[in-house]
């Protein structure tokens, strides 16, 4: 799971718990103007996440770390979809995140959704 929260310009993507140590990292931070658009994940991601760089994929388990596919990197944590978010962005280190929050409406207001 994926704590977000807003200092000055920037988002910052906190990683909870075990999730840590699955998703070989603790946070993401991303320039406010850096973010596309965001949305629930609604099955808009497709099943195949891409290549494994760091990080866990337990089939219907969890789906965490570093992912690489057609020549961009992806960021996921994620073990219930249901409560997950699609954030696309631009001119950052991830071409995606996406992540697992606590409450998917409150993170799409926060991000400005």
């Amino acid at each position: 799971m994926v704590a977000i929260t807003k200092a000055d310009n920037n988002f910052i993507f906190e990683v909870k718990g075990a999730h840590k140590v699955w998703a070989f990292r603790r946070q993401i931070t991303v320039p406010a103007d850096s973010i596309v658009s965001v949305q629930p994940n609604l099955d808009a991601v497709s099943n195949w996440r891409g290549f494994r760089l760091s990080g866990t994929y337990i089939p219907h388990v969890i789906t965490a770390g570093t992912y690489y596919q057609n020549g961009q990197k992806t960021f996921w944590d994620v073990a219930n979809r249901k409560k997950s978010i699609v954030i696309e962005l631009k001119n950052a280190p991830f071409s995606q995140l996406i992540v697992e929050v606590d409450n998917p409406e409150a993170a799409l207001a926060l991000l400005g959704q």
